[in-house]
């Protein structure tokens, strides 16, 4: 790992009204790390995704990334134009809806197209040989190439989405819940390629996810969010094995009792 951190969170914060949806949250994240963020529903997961990711403005606090000419930015600062370019350029994101992150009304081709083309690619053959190696990577035969995504089963369209993240090749992805929703069995083989992805291609990634089994399997770190705050943080595998805080304690009993 990199001696520099990627992504610096310091004292985050967002409330609605007179409640925290994010209160006080700091971590670091290096280059090739994957971070999970669990917790129960309305813990504050999701909403410090769209945080980091520029989705919501925070009330307090940095969101301090490293971009790849080596000057660090506060996106939580950034101005809107600045924002977007150095989101479509460095920083991808999956939803747990994958139709939330495909365009239906185009193939899937186009769907991983786009965003090489946003990123400057203009010769059509070079666009469409790209697409047609990142379906292979996320195990989709060449042959769906010119598919609508409304005719993949919800599997497939993850993978898609996935494929279409990851295009650019971008340096931090932000995952929300990639398996939530899928059968048992189609989560198992996704997961199985994200974690190939992940390590190939050397990319950083905060994971938001309930599923202990998932962050087991892909994080090097874990963060337990309770009610907006972090309640425990560091190695996932001891985190999971030995849980201090009486909040992860529940968490994981509740896991082993199922």
């Amino acid at each position: 790992m990199s001696e520099a951190p990627l992504l610096e969170v310091e004292r985050l914060a967002k409330r609605y009204g007179e409640r925290f949806a994010c209160r006080e949250v700091s971590f670091s994240l290096f280059p090739g790390e994957v971070l999970a963020v669990v917790g129960e529903s309305g813990s504050g997961k999701t909403t410090l995704l769209n945080l980091i990711g520029g989705r919501l403005r925070p009330d307090a606090g940095a969101v301090r990334f490293r971009a790849a000419d080596g000057g660090v930015l506060d996106l939580a600062s950034l101005e809107e134009a600045a924002l977007r370019r150095l989101v479509r350029r460095e920083i991808g994101f999956v939803h747990q809806n994958p139709r939330d992150g495909l365009r239906l009304g185009v193939s899937a081709g186009a769907n991983i197209g786009e965003p090489i083309m946003a990123a400057g690619a203009r010769h059509y053959a070079a666009i469409r040989r790209a697409a047609a190696s990142w379906l292979e990577r996320v195990e989709i035969e060449v042959s769906r190439l010119d598919d609508l995504p409304a005719a993949f089963s919800g599997g497939m369209q993850q993978r898609l989405q996935i494929a279409r993240a990851l295009v650019t090749e971008p340096r931090l992805v932000l995952m929300d819940e990639p398996t939530g929703g899928l059968d048992v069995s189609v989560q198992a083989r996704l997961l199985d390629l994200l974690r190939r992805l992940v390590d190939d291609l050397g990319i950083a990634v905060v994971l938001v996810t309930h599923d202990l089994g998932v962050a087991r399997l892909l994080a090097h770190r874990l963060m337990v969010m309770q009610r907006g705050e972090v309640v425990e943080s560091g190695l996932a595998d001891q985190i999971l094995d030995d849980p201090q805080h009486p909040y992860t304690q529940l968490l994981v009993s509740s896991v082993l009792a199922a």
